[in-house]
C-alpha cells in the first residue's frame, strides 16, 4: 500500500492523476534522424577566421582590415547533424529522451569541424532535465534559412536545466532552473592587475520560464528570466572591487500563419533586459566596467548591460518545390562608461534566399546575407556581404511504436 501511495504521489507531480497501468499495446519507439550538409560561399568582406562560415556581427572587424584584406571563399560540412529520439511507456507515463549532436565547433574548438552536443535531455510527464532549449527562448522564431548562426537579435541558448510544466498542451507554462554563466568586460582598465584579479561567481541557478498560447493561427509566447551575477576581488590591496548585479529579461515572440493554406509564416520577437547577453544568439559580454564616483574603496564597479533584440522574418512557400525567406534582426547594447571606444555596440543582420526541393529530403539553393557592426564611441562601422549556396540531404528511420 505504501508503494502504491508513493507512486500515486510521484504520478501526480509528473502530471498524471492516477498511476497508469502498463499498456501492453503501447510500444517503445526510436527515431534516428539527421542530415549531411555542404555550405559553400563567398564573403565580400572579412570576419574573425574562427567564424568563417557564419554571419555574426560581433565577429566582424572592430577596425579597418583587422582580419586582412576583403574577399574570401569558404566551404564546409559543419552543419551536418545526427540525432536519436526515443519514447518508452512506463508506470508513470511516457518517457521521452533526445540525444543530438552536430559538427560545428565552438569555444576552444571554434573554427573546427568537430563534435558539438546540441541536446541531451529527458522528460517524464511534467518533469524534464538535461540540456535543451532554454524556456527563455522560442526556437520557432528561427527562419527557414541556410546561414548557420541565425538572427543575432533572438534569444538562442541550449542550456543545462531542470524544468517543470505547470501546464501542457495549447496553453503551456514552464518554469526552470538553468545553469548560470556570464562574462565581463574590464574595458579601458581591463589590463590593470586589480581588474585581472576579479573572479566571477554564480551562487544561484538562473530562474526562467514562459507561457505559450498556441492556436490555429499560430502562437504567442511571453518568457522571462532572473539571475544573480557576482564577482569577487581576490587581490589583497587597498581596494575592494567585489560586487553583484541582478540580470533580468523579457522575451515576447510569435509565429503567425498566413495564406489560405497557412503555409507562410511570419516569425518575430522582441527581447529587452539587462545582463542577459549570454542567452542571446550573438551578443558580447553581460557585465561592463564603470566608474563608481565618490568611493575610494570601490572606484570601479560593474554594470549589467542593457540590451534590445529584434527579429522579423517571413517564410514563404511558393510550391512543393520552392520556398523563400526574407527578414531582418538587430542587437543594440547600452555600453558602460569604461568600455573601450571600439567595443561592440550595435549589430544588424538580414538575408533573403530561394531554396529548391527537387525530391523529398533534398534541398539546395542560394542565399544573400548582410551584416553590420557599429562600435561603442569611435565612430567605426563596417558592412559585410555574403552569397552562400548549400546542399542538404536528410535521412531518418523509425523503429517500434503502435
Amino acid at each position: 500500500m505504501k508503494m502504491v501511495n508513493g507512486l500515486a504521489v510521484v504520478a501526480l507531480l509528473l502530471g498524471a492523476t492516477t498511476v497508469p497501468a502498463q499498456d501492453s499495446a503501447q510500444k517503445a519507439k526510436i527515431d534516428l534522424y539527421g542530415f549531411a550538409m555542404l555550405d559553400m560561399g563567398y564573403d565580400f568582406g572579412q570576419n574573425d577566421p574562427d567564424w568563417f562560415d557564419v554571419m555574426r556581427p560581433t565577429k566582424l572587424p572592430a577596425f579597418d582590415n583587422e582580419f586582412g584584406e576583403d574577399g574570401r571563399f569558404y566551404s564546409g560540412v559543419r552543419q551536418s547533424r545526427l540525432g536519436v529520439k526515443a519514447w518508452a511507456p512506463t508506470k508513470l507515463g511516457e518517457l521521452y529522451t533526445i540525444f543530438e549532436f552536430e559538427l560545428f565547433g565552438t569555444g576552444v574548438d571554434a573554427g573546427q569541424t568537430t563534435f558539438r552536443l546540441r541536446h541531451a535531455y529527458g522528460e517524464l510527464g511534467r518533469l524534464g532535465a538535461g540540456q535543451t532549449w532554454s524556456p527563455f527562448m522560442d526556437p520557432d522564431v528561427f527562419p527557414n534559412s541556410i546561414e548557420y548562426w541565425g538572427p543575432n537579435g533572438m534569444v538562442f541558448f541550449r542550456n543545462v536545466q531542470v524544468r517543470y510544466y505547470l501546464m501542457k498542451g495549447d496553453n503551456e507554462l514552464i518554469v526552470a532552473l538553468e545553469r548560470p554563466g556570464a562574462s565581463g568586460d574590464g574595458g579601458v582598465v581591463g589590463d590593470r592587475i586589480e581588474i585581472a584579479s576579479i573572479q566571477g561567481r554564480f551562487p544561484l541557478p538562473d530562474l526562467s520560464g514562459h507561457y505559450k498560447m498556441t492556436r490555429g493561427w499560430g502562437h504567442i509566447q511571453v518568457a522571462a528570466i532572473l539571475r544573480e551575477i557576482k564577482w569577487d576581488d581576490t587581490l589583497a590591496d587597498a581596494f575592494d572591487l567585489s560586487g553583484s548585479e541582478l540580470g533580468w529579461g523579457i522575451n515576447v515572440s510569435t509565429n503567425v500563419k498566413l495564406g489560405r493554406d497557412k503555409k507562410n509564416v511570419l516569425r518575430a520577437s522582441v527581447v529587452y533586459g539587462e545582463g542577459v547577453e549570454n542567452y542571446m544568439n550573438d551578443a558580447p559580454v553581460d557585465i561592463g566596467a564603470k566608474l563608481n564616483p565618490g568611493s575610494t574603496l570601490t572606484p570601479v564597479t560593474g554594470e549589467a548591460l542593457p540590451i534590445l533584440g529584434l527579429v522579423a522574418f517571413y517564410d514563404h512557400t511558393w510550391s512543393d518545390k520552392w520556398t523563400s525567406s526574407i527578414g531582418y534582426s538587430s542587437v543594440d547594447i547600452d555600453n558602460s562608461d569604461l568600455q573601450a571606444p571600439e567595443a561592440f555596440q550595435k549589430g544588424q543582420y538580414a538575408l533573403v534566399n530561394a531554396l529548391y526541393y527537387p525530391v523529398d529530403n533534398v534541398m539546395f539553393g542560394p542565399e544573400f546575407q548582410w551584416g553590420r557592426r557599429e562600435n561603442n564611441s569611435d565612430g567605426f562601422s563596417v558592412d559585410d556581404y555574403r552569397v552562400q549556396v548549400s546542399f542538404r540531404y536528410k535521412f531518418g528511420h523509425s523503429w517500434g511504436g503502435q
